[in-house]
C-alpha cells in the first residue's frame, strides 16, 4: 500500500528540514517535494500531485492563500483529485488562515504544534475530515468576523431537511460523527451519510468549510 504523499511549501528552510525529518520518520508518509514560495508550490503540486500540502500563509513571491486557490483551481481544470491543504500559521487567531480556509484549505495547524498533532492532521485531512479543534475554529472565526456581520442564509440552505439542519448545527460546533450519533441516537454510518449530503447540497468541500459557512451566515437553527 502506497503512503500518503506530502508536499512542503514554506520559506523557512530550517522549518522545512524539521518537518521533512518528522514526516519521513513515519512508515505511511513520504515527502515528494519542497518549495520556498507559493508560486513554486503551485508548480510542485501540479508536477508531483501530492495527497496533502503543508502550506505556509506568509511567503515571498506568492502567499499561501493565492497558492491554495491556484492549486485547487488547477486540479479542477485538469479533472484530477485535489490535494488536501493544511495551512501553517504562527498565530492562533490569524485572518490569513481564515482566508486560506475559505479558499479551499482543509484546516490550519500552528507551527509550534506538537509533532504528533501535525502527523495526525496529515492523516486526518487525507481521510477527508477536519483538522481544527472546535474551540479554536470558533475563536478564529469569531475574531475574524467581529463587527462585520453575517450574510443572509443562501438559497441552498432551504434545501436541507430539518434533520440535516440538526446534524449541521452539531457538526458546526465541532462534534465528531460518533458524538453526533450518540446525541441523536443514530448510527455513525447514518450520520456520515447526512454530513455527506449536507456538504453536497451546500457546495462545501469538508467539515472545516462547514464551520466557516455556519459562522459567515445567519442560519436560524445554528447558534
Amino acid at each position: 500500500m502506497s503512503g500518503i504523499r506530502v508536499a512542503l511549501v514554506d520559506d523557512q528552510a530550517l522549518f522545512r528540514a524539521g518537518v521533512r525529518m518528522l514526516v519521513e520518520s513515519q512508515p505511511d508518509l513520504e515527502v515528494v517535494g519542497e518549495a520556498s514560495d507559493g508560486a513554486a508550490g503551485v508548480d510542485l503540486a501540479r508536477r508531483e500531485r501530492p495527497d496533502v500540502v503543508l502550506m505556509d500563509v506568509r511567503m515571498p513571491v506568492q502567499d499561501g492563500i493565492a497558492a491554495t486557490e491556484q492549486i485547487l483551481a488547477a486540479a479542477d481544470r485538469d479533472g484530477t483529485p485535489p490535494p488536501r491543504i493544511i495551512v501553517l500559521t504562527t498565530f492562533d487567531l490569524d485572518e490569513n488562515a481564515a482566508r486560506a480556509i475559505r479558499a479551499g484549505a482543509s484546516g490550519f495547524v500552528l507551527k509550534d504544534a506538537d509533532p504528533e498533532f501535525l502527523l495526525a492532521a496529515i492523516r486526518t485531512v487525507h481521510q477527508g475530515n477536519q483538522v481544527i479543534a472546535a474551540a479554536a475554529t470558533r475563536a478564529l472565526f469569531a475574531h475574524v468576523g467581529r463587527g462585520s456581520g453575517r450574510r443572509p442564509a443562501p438559497a441552498a440552505w432551504a434545501e436541507l431537511t430539518p434533520r440535516e439542519r440538526e446534524i449541521f448545527a452539531l457538526a458546526a460546533r465541532g462534534l465528531s460523527n460518533g458524538e453526533i450519533a450518540a446525541s441523536e441516537f443514530l448510527s455513525e454510518a447514518t450520520v456520515k451519510t447526512h454530513v455527506s449530503r449536507i456538504l453536497a447540497k451546500l457546495g462545501l468541500r469538508d467539515r472545516v468549510q462547514l464551520v466557516v459557512f455556519a459562522y459567515e451566515h445567519e442560519l436560524p437553527t445554528v447558534s
